[in-house]
């Protein structure tokens, strides 16, 4: 159950434009340090993939094939938080009615920012995107501190195990 006080302060979300990819950039390898491990930041990584993430963001936000959300931070300190949500189409099935599955990719708040409501809000702002969507289902990963939150918002267990495997 959410706690009274927490609907009280409304936070200012919006899209984020070209001018955010920067910003988007550095929370997303904020998100990634803070994960850590072999998985998260291999070793064997470069700073090669900075540069792609930009790219890809500038074309999605200019297309329009992706959302994502930002929270301004305080006295032009950059972006508070941020979270990006995608759609996915997949085929079709019983448990898939029409085959579209919403993704949301890092949700993540500047440690200075945290615990003032901005995750949940980027959440709700892009569970209602996902909505006009209409996706038949939204999948996410969730970190140990997001985990809360996100059950709170109705995320479950996903029936499937989830793999992985490096080319």
């Amino acid at each position: 159950m959410s706690h009274p006080l927490r609907n009280l302060v409304q936070v200012p979300v919006r899209p984020a434009v070209a001018g955010d990819v920067p910003e988007l950039v550095r929370l997303r390898a904020l998100l990634f340090e803070t994960l850590g491990g072999e998985y998260f930041n291999p070793s064997s990584a470069d700073g090669g993939w900075r540069d792609a993430l930009a790219g890809v963001l500038e074309e999605r936000i200019a297309a329009g094939t992706m959302r994502a959300l930002v929270v301004d931070g305080e006295d032009g300190d950059g972006l508070a938080a941020c979270g990006i949500g995608s759609v996915e189409e997949r085929l079709p099935g019983p448990h898939l009615r029409n085959g579209r599955v919403g993704l949301v990719i890092g949700v993540v708040t500047a440690p200075a920012y945290r615990r003032r409501g901005h995750s949940r809000a980027i959440m709700q702002g892009l569970l209602g995107w996902f909505r006009e969507q209409d996706v038949a289902r939204v999948d996410l990963y969730a970190s140990h501190d997001g985990e809360p939150l996100y059950r709170e918002l109705g995320f479950t267990d996903h029936p499937d195990p989830a793999l992985y495997r490096r080319p």
